[in-house]
């Protein structure tokens, strides 16, 4: 079996996160369209915390600030190509993490 070696960069945001009017998960899945990135995918969460306090979900019909995260894998020069734009989104609202992985 072939395993061929990618890159898979993990963006961790609040659903309620806005960057410039916008929902900050719609910014990033623009720029990444425009990025020719091959995909990505929104995950939400239902609870969480991190530097800027808790994220959490609440089901009484009203859904509070969830965590999300954008997953990307894709070449290394493609993830590379994108980084400094998703680090002046995501600002300090969020955490990037990359990741070599090997896909088969």
């Amino acid at each position: 079996m072939n395993r061929v070696k990618m890159y898979c960069l993990t963006i961790r945001i609040k659903k309620n996160d806005n960057t410039d009017g916008k929902r900050t998960h719609h910014v990033i899945l623009d720029l990444l369209k425009k990025s020719q990135i091959t995909g990505a995918t929104v995950w939400t969460g239902i609870g969480g915390y991190g530097k800027h306090g808790a994220s959490d979900l609440h089901i009484e019909g009203i859904t509070v600030n969830m965590p999300l995260i954008i997953e990307i894998v894709d070449d290394k020069s493609k993830i590379e190509s994108v980084l400094p734009e998703i680090k002046k989104i995501v600002d300090g609202n969020g955490l990037v993490t990359i990741h070599e992985v090997d896909c088969l």
